[in-house]
């Protein structure tokens, strides 16, 4: 019999190795656990995953990539350490007053939080 917690089998052309919960072999990572070990997928396909009941109902899913194919990260440059303080730097500007708030803005609000206050965007 079929346990409940079993992923469903693989079968069939086309189809990935699926690996229940802690059950995948040596030489598999997620995309975190690589980059953990300061590599990334490096254009390779999905090799694997692993699946597992979630606390939410349904099925979770995590792909699997091979070690052995995987890339070292990208180092990171001047003009891309630049070009990332600079999008960070918008995402604190607030439209409204025209100043950094000195905080990443609230997505909800899309402006500071005393200009939300004032419009009567906070409850």
């Amino acid at each position: 019999m079929k346990r409940r917690s079993e992923a469903p089998a693989a079968t069939g052309p086309g189809c990935i190795p699926t690996f229940r919960w802690r059950q995948a072999p040596d030489g598999y990572a997620t995309r975190r656990q690589l980059r953990k070990r300061g590599l990334r997928p490096g254009g390779q396909p999905v090799a694997a995953q692993m699946c597992w009941r979630s606390r939410f109902g349904g099925t979770a899913t995590a792909f699997l990539y091979r070690l052995d194919l995987a890339a070292p990260v990208r180092p990171m440059t001047p003009a891309r350490q630049a070009a990332l303080a600079k999008a960070n730097s918008a995402r604190r500007w607030c439209p409204q007053c025209s100043r950094d708030a000195g905080y990443v803005l609230p997505a909800r609000y899309g402006t500071c939080v005393p200009c939300a206050d004032r419009l009567g965007l906070t409850a």
